[in-house]
């Protein structure tokens, strides 16, 4: 029952930055990985490398191409936004229109990729301003990035951050309260467990609350480190999502910076410690 994990179970490309995408399909081909959440930006791929739609959708049909003869599928697509030079939240429209145009770009390249989902996050809003000016700054830029995904027959899957990270949606609440105001059925959730512990909140808050609106897990241990190093409770959150038979992906986001000199290790390390607890 536990292997069940893994018919559903991805990674996230992100802690491998310092290293080349030939080199990150290797080490997901090694570790036994066949689903990519894969994240757009240097040195992996970016749009704004390409001067032209064709030539973006000719790097992504090459990169799709390695991912599938290496037995790996794109089922998120993360497009870099949490900091400079996007923002759903600024006070300048300019920047706003950017961080909406720059979604429709995504929207393209997932496309692509072969992938209806993006991945979608608030970032923060101007600590000096007032949050609730932000809140509605996000909410619409959210609901202009849904009309557009549409489109495309794609959702956007919204995580929760850290307070350290954001001021918008953190909590469980807030992404209740930004689902409700965005009001677009293809705004979906993506549980961040690590950022549901920061907050004190519990794996069955989420599931109790959003139900099959959850569709996507990121699965870390403590400070988004290797599972098992954590104090977090992974294994009972493996088990839940076994128990519930949950038909999103459960993402690995290992990804402290004491892993960038080496990515691959850290996500051997843990494969390894899923397989010892899958054969428990």
């Amino acid at each position: 029952m536990k292997e069940k994990i893994f018919d559903r179970l991805a990674a996230m490309d992100v802690q491998y930055v310092q290293y080349s995408l030939d080199y990150t399909i290797d080490s997901f081909k090694r570790c036994g990985l066949h689903f990519i959440e894969f994240w757009g930006a240097t040195p992996h791929y970016y749009r704004f490398d390409y001067s032209t739609a064709a030539e973006a959708h000719e790097r992504l049909t090459q990169i799709r191409k390695q991912l599938e003869e290496n037995e790996i599928s794109v089922i998120m697509y993360t497009p870099e936004t949490l900091g400079y030079p996007y923002s759903f939240s600024h006070p300048d429209q300019r920047v706003r229109d950017r961080t909406v145009a720059f979604f429709d770009l995504a929207c393209q390249d997932s496309v692509s990729l072969g992938c209806k989902q993006i991945f979608l996050n608030s970032g923060c809003g101007l600590r000096d301003l007032p949050r609730e000016e932000s809140w509605a700054r996000t909410a619409d830029s959210y609901r202009k990035i849904c009309d557009i995904a549409k489109g495309y027959g794609i959702d956007m899957v919204l995580e929760q951050l850290q307070p350290y990270e954001s001021n918008l949606v953190i909590t469980l609440s807030d992404v209740k309260r930004m689902l409700e105001d965005v009001d677009r059925p293809n705004l979906k959730v993506c549980l961040d467990l690590t950022a549901m512990e920061v907050a004190g909140e519990k794996i069955e808050d989420y599931f109790e609350t959003f139900g099959d609106k959850v569709a996507h897990i990121h699965l870390a241990d403590e400070n988004h480190q290797i599972l098992g190093t954590g104090s977090y409770p992974v294994d009972d959150y493996m088990q839940y999502l076994v128990d519930i038979d949950f038909k999103g992906y459960t993402s690995l986001e290992i990804n402290d910076s004491i892993y960038w000199l080496d990515p691959h290790q850290s996500m051997m390390d843990t494969m390894e410690y899923i397989r010892a607890w899958a054969a428990k």
